[in-house]
């Protein structure tokens, strides 16, 4: 505890070899923590560098209170922030991916009979998911994308500001993507 306690003070006072040695010491500790949230080797590692760069960073903040539990509460909460993040990430590929499913849907360009069976298959389950969300989100993504109307006439149709249609649009894709899920699982 006394040779932790000189080792914070050295490394606040900038003694990078005392700053290597609590890392030395605390390395397995704050990896088995991330490993814990995040399950992927090479990310844990990324996330534990993420962790002792905090930590160093925050070292002048330290209370003298429980360094084992201060340290590992940061390398819980860099865990969960990676754990958000890469949740956001998921969302917006998704976004993404059923704007493209959804502009592949409606620009029906190809000839070829595989493809176009496979489209229509596509269609039919996306015209069912679409059925299932409710009515004023429908309206939009069936205005904006089969009917090919721009934010503008669509906010002059249903006499609303046009930021209301691309938050309508944003969230009818959220709840697609959602419904999308949902029906694909259910297969």
């Amino acid at each position: 505890m006394e040779k932790e306690s000189l080792l914070i003070k050295e490394s606040i006072e900038g003694d990078e070899e005392a700053f290597t040695q609590i890392v030395n010491l605390y390395k397995n500790y704050i990896f088995a923590i991330i490993l814990n949230f995040i399950k992927d080797y090479g990310e844990a590692e990324n996330v534990a560098q993420e962790v002792f760069l905090q930590i160093y960073a925050s070292l002048s903040t330290y209370d003298n209170k429980n360094f084992k539990g201060w340290i590992g509460k940061i390398a819980a909460n860099k865990s969960i922030d990676w754990i958000r993040k890469k949740k956001s990430r998921f969302r917006e590929e998704a976004f993404d991916n059923t704007t493209d499913m959804i502009d592949s849907m409606v620009s029906d360009q190809n000839n070829n009979p595989e493809i176009s069976l496979v489209d229509k298959e596509r269609k039919e389950m996306l015209t069912k998911v679409i059925s299932n969300i409710p009515e004023i989100y429908r309206n939009t993504i069936e205005k904006f994308y089969f009917q090919d109307k721009s934010y503008e006439q669509i906010s002059k149709e249903e006499d609303v500001p046009i930021k209301t249609i691309a938050s309508r649009l944003y969230r009818a894709k959220i709840l697609l993507k959602e419904k999308w899920r949902e029906e694909n699982e259910a297969l």
